[in-house]
């Protein structure tokens, strides 16, 4: 299987298993750190094939290079908060930086965040307005081929 086909059949696996299609990602941008909601249709775009950890294959990830930024920055990005108060922020806690991104979105539209563990396949991190979104800041997996062929 060529990568561009392995790419293509993550995220095809991922999809037929996501309970949402609807996705608000994260990025740091010139000192500012940006959230933008997308669609699965915007995936081969912003995703890319890399290295899985622990002999699990190749994963679907979104580590977004600057043009990939630049992509998502057109679609309407918002700024929520400095790269530094971001960081800071991550180092006083005892959470990973995907956590406080997710808590500080869910803040954003009013919701008070919880720490869950609620599968992609059975609801997203949050609900706005009647719709479902999983959230993904820079670096996060979506899965892997070790996981996918597990869930099919």
């Amino acid at each position: 299987m060529t990568n561009t086909t392995l790419f293509a059949h993550l995220i095809e696996g991922y999809n037929k298993l996501a309970f949402t299609h609807n996705y608000i990602y994260g990025f740091c941008f010139q000192n500012m750190v940006y959230m933008v909601k997308a669609t699965a249709e915007d995936m081969p775009f912003v995703l890319k094939l890399d290295k899985a950890s622990r002999g699990a294959g190749y994963a679907l990830r979104f580590k977004p290079n600057k043009a990939q930024k630049t992509f998502l920055l057109a679609k309407g990005a918002t700024a929520i908060c400095s790269k530094e108060f971001f960081e800071a922020t991550v180092k006083e806690s005892k959470y990973n930086r995907g956590e406080i991104f997710e808590k500080m979105v869910t803040e954003f539209y009013g919701q008070t965040w919880e720490k869950d563990n609620i599968p992609f396949t059975d609801d997203g991190d949050l609900t706005v307005d009647g719709v479902a979104y999983q959230i993904k800041f820079e670096k996060a997996t979506f899965t892997n081929e070790k996981s996918l062929a597990r869930m099919i």
